[in-house]
């Protein structure tokens, strides 16, 4: 990356630039307080680290453990939105859940955090397409299909021998979103999954937190085909700091295996299409599960471990610091931080489908009837009707 011929301040660059965060997992640690708690604890223990950290903008995913699924999935869905608001309402002076860019950008002005709701997987939903809408009234601006596992929309990327694409309800998904104006998240989606959405989807994606597959051989991360499918597309890729995912002996993570991160993906994608999606399990972890165990591990992967310094969102400035001695230049590290995401953001979120041309790249592959998860494609318009007016999707004879 070309060097700037005027040294940059770091500290001074990092508070200038916009930060934008596309996952913590906070509402996790707020959530598994009593409601009563949940405002206070959210400022006394969470604010003061995104403040410390810069952040300007936070995506705030509802991640539902295992131990509510199924039967309790949805509850536990609407009850950790609901801690959102709550949270939101808590601190106005600081923060304001925000549904557009025009929100966003208010809400910066203003000098508070702008916090956009977002969907790790939707176990809550299934196959009710038509619930949607009803997330999309609560403010759920974010949303992916899958996580590990299957769902009854996706695969997700731990299930990748499969070679699924998406099922027929989760093509209605993808167009409900798209209609809505919610940003469709690929992160934690089977490899042939991400395939199907970058060949029929109509609008941008985003990957809210995923590395180079390339540096890092996991299925979590992306590989260079993907990334460059997702920056044809006009999307960003979000880099995962989850030591984990970054370097193979993840103890021995470092903040310069972060940036060979972010200098990958740039270099393939663009640098107008990576951002920072850190995804800070240590202090989410420390919060659920106090004292935190050491080793603890999900899927085999030691969430645990993590880049001295980057522990929590306090960090930030570190990566602002690594970039600038890497080399990249001050536009390049405002690009990375948050104007990437800003810019999608204000271009996507919220803004329904009759409200925005449809990306070039979508204009003659408008493919709605591309059910059938192996089936044959063949091209047919856009429905622009809500979910729970159109046909259902045919389903296959027993």
């Amino acid at each position: 990356m070309p060097v700037d011929t005027v040294p940059v301040d770091q500290e001074s660059l990092h508070v200038r630039s916009v930060v934008a965060d596309t996952h913590n997992d906070l509402l996790m640690a707020v959530s598994a307080r009593p409601p009563a708690m949940w405002a206070s604890f959210f400022r006394e223990r969470w604010l003061p680290q995104l403040v410390e950290g810069g952040v300007d903008v936070q995506v705030l995913p509802v991640f539902v453990e295992s131990r509510f699924r199924p039967e309790g999935a949805l509850r536990q869905t609407l009850r950790m939105i609901e801690c959102a608001h709550a949270l939101a309402e808590g601190s106005p002076d600081a923060v304001a859940l925000c549904h557009d860019g025009q929100q966003i950008d208010e809400a910066l002005a203003l000098g508070r955090i702008a916090l956009v709701l977002a969907l790790e997987s939707m176990p809550g939903i299934d196959e009710s397409v038509e619930l949607i809408p009803t997330l999309h009234r609560l403010g759920v601006r974010v949303a992916s299909i899958a996580h590990w596992g299957r769902t009854a929309l996706a695969d997700g990327s731990g299930q990748d021998g499969t070679g699924s694409r998406l099922t027929s309800h989760g093509v209605e998904v993808l167009r409900e979103m798209e209609r809505l104006g919610m940003l469709f998240d690929i992160s934690h989606l089977g490899a042939t999954g991400v395939a199907h959405v970058l060949e029929i989807a109509t609008r941008p994606v985003i990957a809210t937190h995923s590395s180079a597959r390339v540096l890092r051989d996991h299925h979590r991360n992306l590989t260079d085909e993907q990334l460059r499918g997702v920056a044809a597309g006009g999307g960003v890729v979000c880099v995962n700091f989850l030591a984990a995912f970054l370097t193979e002996d993840a103890r021995s993570a470092t903040v310069d295996h972060l940036v060979d991160h972010i200098e990958h993906i740039a270099g393939v994608a663009g640098i107008d299409h990576v951002g920072l999606g850190p995804d800070f399990m240590r202090e989410v972890n420390e919060d659920l599960t106090p004292p935190c165990c050491e080793g603890f591990s999900y899927s085999g992967i030691d969430s645990n471990a993590a880049i001295p310094g980057l522990e929590g969102p306090r960090g930030l400035p570190l990566v602002t610091d690594a970039l600038v001695k890497r080399g990249f230049s001050e536009e390049e590290i405002q690009k990375i931080l948050g104007a990437n995401v800003m810019r999608l953001f204000r271009a996507e979120l919220g803004r329904p489908a009759h409200d925005r041309p449809a990306h070039g790249l979508a204009q003659d592959r408008h493919a709605q009837d591309k059910h059938a998860q192996d089936g044959p494609a063949h091209d047919a318009p856009v429905d622009d009707r809500p979910a729970r007016e159109r046909p259902e999707p045919e389903r296959p004879r027993p």
